[in-house]
Parts: C-alpha cells; structure tokens; sequence
C-alpha cells in the first residue's frame, strides 16, 4: 500500500468508528502533505528521519509512512483494519446489498469536512453507481449554505469530475432548507436545474405541532421536493435534543401522494424518523431514502444502520430509491429531462 493510500485509508476508518475528529484531521493532512511531495523525496526524508519536519506529518503519521514504505501494512492500520472487520450493526444485510446510492451527502463547499472529488471518490470504492452531493442551501449560515453563485459553480465541477468517472454518476443536488411558512431556501428556477432536492427543517424545530404540519406538508407538495430529510431533528447521545411535533400520519401522507420520499437519516446522532413513525411511514405508502448525510467520506459506510432499521420496520425493497438504478432514480425526480 502507497503511504497515501495508507493514511487516507486510516482516516476513513476513523470517520466510520466516530472518532475524534482531531484524530481524522491528523491522518487526512499528512495524506494531502504526502501527496504533495513526489515519491522520492517521501523516500529520501523517511530514509533520513526528516518526515516530521514536514508540516502536517507527525509522529505517529510519519510511522505509518515509513512501515508502507517498508512493504508492511502499517500497524496503525492492521488494527483499525480488524476492529472494523464485523458487522457495524446486526440485521439490513439483504437491503444493504441491494443499495445502489446514497441522497444526501455534504462537502467542504458547506459543512463537510472533505472536498466534493474525496467524497465521489469514497461512494466509488464502496461501490456505488450513484451518489446525490447536497450540500446546504443559503439561509444556514452556520453551515456555510451556498448562495445561488456558488450552487451554479458548484454544478460546473460536478459536471467535470462526471467527465472523468462515468460509469458512476455524482449527481447534483441540495440540502434546502424548509423555512418557517413552508417555502424552500432557493429559487425555483435553481431547483429546476438540479437532479435531487432533500427538503429538511433547521429552525425554529420547537415550533407548535399544528404550524409545523402546515410547514412540513407545504414543503413536501412543492413540486421541487424529493426528499424529506430527517424528519423530526431529533439528536441523541451527547448533545440531545428532542423530536419536533407533528402530525406525522398527515405529512407522510402527503409525502405519498406527491411522491417525496422519506428519508431514513443513518447518523448515529439521528436515526430518524424513530422507528414509531418510520411505521407510520410504511403504512403511508410513502417512498424512502436510506441516507447516509454524511459530512466526511468514512461516513458513507454509515448506510448499514438505516437498513438495519429499515428491515426492523418492514420497509419495502421496492420503495427505496436508493436502491434503484440511476436511470430509474431521475425519471422519478424528473432530472432525466434536465440532463
């Protein structure tokens, strides 16, 4: 294994098991800093002792260079290799297995951590066909939302890294915020340029049930919307904060009838919808998104625990979008007459 490869390799699995991000960041800057230098100058400073004078490689990075350059699998490596060898959560098998894409995915240009070519990249080697980059839509600041501007130069790189790895296919979309009255974070006009609109609520998430209703089925109608993103905003563990209220039998209802799909989020801080109203869902008849929202490439291996959770409560294989075929995905969203 190439030094690179090694300590992207590590990174990734970092990601995956959740660990510090400072601990990512480590293994993710020595890799961009051994990219940086040609193959024989990493050779000569690690002949010489001199890694560690480079910025951004440390001592335990600068040890995994220097074990792959000796032909071994770093010891770094070999362990998270093993500790990730099970199973990231029991049940979903047969659904993860018929996954052929993932809708909700950020990068660098928003709040992700990793830039747009790393994540396409990543949903490659996992053996995606497809993959949907959505990063925020402006009015979230917070999470460094792309204006209209930078939503259009956006749409030129993704068409250019398309060039270069077809047969997959990195779709262009948005995360777009569902404002307070129900109406989307974006001109319509932009939205109609895009293959995937996920359609989810960022604020005022303690707004009274009958408002938020009348907000969330104004969204999910809009002809734009595909996606109805992490229903209820809930966060578990460590920084928790309860479910949004609302009539959730009526809002999946609407999702059904005007085919918008309901996201089954797979972060471990969301897990949402919960599994009462992923139920709820089911009976509706709605379509379902099994989603990574992934904010760094380690966690686009999270989709095992929506399946898990989507085998549990009986969701159909044949309504989950992301187990359809990139063709029969943009017939669905109508981006097959946009391309």
């Amino acid at each position: 294994m190439e030094p690179e490869a090694a300590l992207r390799r590590i990174a990734f699995l970092l990601e995956r098991s959740q660990a510090a991000t400072y601990r990512v960041k480590a293994f993710r800057t020595a890799a961009g800093a051994v990219g940086a230098m040609g193959g024989s100058e990493v050779g000569e400073r690690a002949a010489h002792g001199s890694l560690e004078a480079v910025r951004g490689i440390g001592p335990k990075t600068a040890q995994v260079v220097r074990e792959a350059l000796d032909g071994a699998t770093p010891r770094y490596l070999e362990r998270l290799e093993d500790e990730a060898s099970g199973p990231l959560v029991q049940g979903g098998e047969t659904l993860l297995a018929a996954i052929r894409g993932d809708c909700h995915l950020h990068s660098d240009w928003s709040d992700g951590g990793s830039p747009v070519a790393e994540m396409g990249r990543t949903a490659i080697e996992l053996g995606h066909e497809w993959a949907v980059l959505t990063d925020h839509s402006p009015r979230l600041t917070v999470a460094n939302g792309l204006s209209t501007e930078r939503l259009l130069r956006q749409l030129s790189l993704v068409a250019e890294l398309n060039e270069r790895w077809a047969p997959f296919r990195l779709f262009t979309g948005i995360e777009c915020d569902i404002l307070a009255d129900g109406s989307l974070d974006q001109e319509a006009e932009v939205l109609e340029r895009l293959d995937v609109v996920v359609v989810s609520v960022h604020s005022k998430l303690r707004m009274d049930a009958p408002a938020m209703t009348e907000r969330m089925l104004k969204a999910v109608r809009n002809p734009h919307a595909d996606v109805l993103g992490h229903c209820t905003g809930r966060l578990l563990g460590g920084k928790k904060r309860p479910e949004s209220e609302f009539d959730a039998d009526r809002v999946f209802a609407a999702c059904a009838e005007a085919g918008t799909a309901v996201e089954i989020n797979c972060r471990p801080e969301r897990l949402d919808p919960p599994r009462d109203l992923l139920r709820k869902a089911v009976s509706s008849g709605a379509l379902f998104s099994i989603d990574t929202d992934a904010h760094a490439p380690g966690q686009l291996d999270w989709q095992p625990y929506g399946c898990a959770r989507a085998e549990e409560c009986e969701v159909p294989a044949d309504r989950v979008v992301t187990a359809w075929s990139a063709e029969r995905l943009l017939d669905w969203t109508g981006g097959a007459e946009r391309s």
